[in-house]
C-alpha cells in the first residue's frame, strides 16, 4: 500500500487508515459474503477516496471485521471541521454499489462472488 497508510490487523479485523489512531467522525456500514479482509479494506478504501477526494479535511478508514464467515465492513473517517449532511448517504452508496462489491469479491478471491452480494 502507498506509503502513509497504515493496515492495523487485530484478531479477526483489519483497519485501514491515513492516521492513527483511526477514528469515525462518519461512517456506514455493510457486510459481504467473505474473502480476503485486507484486500476488500483496501478497495474500499479506495472507492471511497475516489468517490470522496473532494471533500476537504477528509480522511478515510475502513474496518472490515470477520463474524461467522462473513466480513462487517464500517467505512467512513476522520473529518477536519464540519461534516456535510449527505456524507453518511455518499459513503453508504459507495458500499451499496453493485459494481463495487462484485468487483471487491473478485478481488479478495471469493470464488461464489456472482449472487454473493
Amino acid at each position: 500500500m502507498k506509503k502513509g497508510w497504515h493496515i492495523t490487523k487485530d484478531e479477526g479485523q483489519v483497519t485501514v487508515s491515513r492516521q492513527l489512531p483511526a477514528r469515525f467522525d462518519v461512517s456506514a456500514n455493510t457486510q459481504l459474503a467473505g474473502g480476503s479482509a485486507v484486500r476488500i479494506a483496501m478497495q474500499v478504501r479506495q472507492d471511497m477516496w475516489r468517490a470522496l477526494q473532494g471533500l476537504r479535511g477528509f480522511s478515510p478508514v475502513v474496518q472490515v471485521t470477520s463474524v461467522d464467515g462473513a466480513l462487517n465492513i464500517e467505512a467512513g473517517g476522520r473529518v477536519m471541521g464540519n461534516v456535510a449532511s449527505n456524507l453518511e448517504a455518499d459513503i453508504q452508496a459507495v458500499l451499496e454499489n453493485p459494481k463495487n462489491r462484485a468487483r471487491w469479491l473478485k478481488c479478495a478471491g471469493y470464488q461464489r462472488f456472482k449472487g454473493a452480494v
